[in-house]
């Protein structure tokens, strides 16, 4: 979808579809009450008649009001609070978007600059708007005999005040990158684990070198995996017929002696829990614990897109997690790349395994944080829900930006301690370290563990399991979390 800023009056545009504000207790906004005046008084009229109340989330659509080029005009209800939340601004935005796809118009035109969003300024807000209308445009129907049907409406314009508009088309630039990078991400996630399995992976990779010629891309296979000593990483891959990829992509958009950024990523593109098998029931939801390597590669798009000037590196970590004759086992030691040994008492705790040795590879970069991105617990969906990601990590300074990066997004995390005392949990009396640490706050040792192979950069760990797919029902699928926080983290990196 097309999304267009100008500066006009909104009386003056020929458009399918003219959105306008309406306040509670039936209170016309700016824009509407040019219209109503133009046509005769005929929206205060409709009103009167108590058609619409003005609350959040109603609307009222009215054809072919005298006066007017627009043909229809869909009258939004924004609620009495001077000031709008995330929420019910985005629900507004929703609404919208969801009554313009069930017109027959080729276009719409949003005259909404009027509504306040608390603590958001122009470009703020635009964001919000622009990333629900693109993000809300998603449908994923490849495997499907009967495609959606395609839809009329293709352009949306958006009206703002002419000392605005550079800041407003900003955040429309932004927000499109965000939404494509989301899409990417939800393709990925949403793809069966017949299809998407680390080889696939390591073809995207590869496909996205072609498309940005910036991207440097190195796919290291099963043998470089088991020479680099990632015994932990190479162990969990080892009971499936499909190989272990480790994928590590290089953006360079700063100068050379700028130390990158680097984000990591969990790849396990079906968990069975190995020989520590899950329940059956659910567990097809299973091919999304690649959930943190697909938002790797979303945000990376995001990036290449609107060509940042930073430096990036992305490294994932891909396997899949199979029962077989030469599946590892509970009880296992395995040694790690960075030297540690793992005795590995669960083989359904293997995202921690794959990641560390993705840290310790991480290291060779000298990067200025690392931040890596997991389907890593259920603990925290239990502790979160699906609205908040989990965040720990050593560094103080780098969480304090993931968390204002994660409200400046709309998409936010929650910081969990990791005080030492939480270590001890981890003891094992055969190997320097237990890959879990007992029934009480498993995310916060799953990170503990992690912390581990993390003491040479700063470091941050942001637990996705209760944000990147939304689970059960018809509406199962993946979400393109945390790709807003993430990307709003290295915009505010780059001063963009």
């Amino acid at each position: 979808m097309e999304l267009v800023v100008k500066s006009v009056s909104p009386e003056t545009l020929k458009t399918a579809t003219l959105v306008v504000a309406i306040g509670e207790d039936r209170k016309l906004g700016v824009a509407a009450k040019q219209l109503d005046e133009l046509s005769g008084g005929a929206i205060s009229a409709v009103l009167k008649r108590g058609d619409l109340a003005g609350k959040v989330g109603q609307s009222l659509l009215l054809q072919s009001l005298p006066n007017l080029k627009a043909d229809r005009v869909l009258l939004v209800g924004v609620g009495k609070d001077a000031e709008l939340g995330d929420r019910p601004f985005r629900k507004i935005i929703s609404g919208v978007l969801g009554t313009l796809k069930g017109l027959g118009g080729a276009d719409a035109t949003l005259a909404l600059d009027e509504i306040v969003v608390k603590g958001r300024d122009s470009y703020g807000k635009t964001r919000l708007l622009a990333e629900t209308l693109v993000d809300g445009g998603y449908v994923f129907d490849q495997f499907k005999s009967q495609k959606a049907e395609p839809r009329a409406l293709k352009k949306i314009t958006l009206l703002t005040i002419k000392a605005a508009q550079a800041e407003v088309t900003r955040a429309v630039t932004h927000a499109q990158a965000i939404a494509n990078g989301m899409s990417f991400t939800r393709d990925l996630g949403n793809l069966p684990p017949n299809i998407c399995h680390p080889t696939f992976l390591g073809e995207q990779a590869k496909a996205l070198g072609k498309e940005f010629k910036g991207l440097k891309v190195e796919v290291l296979d099963e043998k470089k995996i088991k020479d680099l000593g990632m015994g932990s990483f190479y162990a969990v891959g080892q009971g499936s017929d499909q190989p272990p990829r480790l994928i590590v992509m290089q953006y360079n958009g700063a100068k050379k002696s700028e130390k990158p950024y680097a984000l990591v990523g969990k790849g396990i593109t079906f968990d069975t829990g190995g020989i520590s098998l899950k329940p059956g029931a659910g567990m097809d939801e299973m091919k999304y614990d690649m959930g943190g390597a697909a938002s790797v590669f979303g945000t990376l798009r995001a990036v290449l897109e609107l060509k940042l000037p930073i430096n990036l590196v992305c490294i994932l970590a891909c396997a899949e997690n199979m029962p077989s004759g030469g599946a590892s086992r509970p009880g296992d030691i395995v040694t790690t790349m960075s030297g540690q040994t793992v005795e590995i008492l669960n083989t359904d705790a293997e995202g921690r395994l794959v990641l560390c040795d993705a840290l310790t590879y991480a290291e060779r970069f000298k990067p200025q944080a690392v931040i890596d991105i997991a389907t890593l617990t259920g603990a925290c969906v239990v502790a979160l829900g699906a609205h908040t990601s989990g965040l720990l990590g050593n560094n103080d300074e780098l969480i304090e930006q993931l968390l204002s990066a994660g409200k400046a997004a709309d998409d936010r995390a929650w910081q969990l301690p990791l005080f030492d005392e939480y270590q001890e949990q981890l003891d094992s009396p055969f190997a320097d370290i237990a890959n879990i640490g007992g029934p009480k706050a498993g995310t916060i040792t799953a990170a503990c563990f992690l912390s581990r192979f993390a003491k040479n950069f700063n470091w941050a760990h942001l637990d996705i399991a209760g944000t990147a797919w939304t689970s059960g029902g018809k509406d199962k699928g993946a979400t393109g979390r945390p790709v807003p926080l993430l990307t709003q983290y290295l915009l505010d990196r780059a001063k963009a």
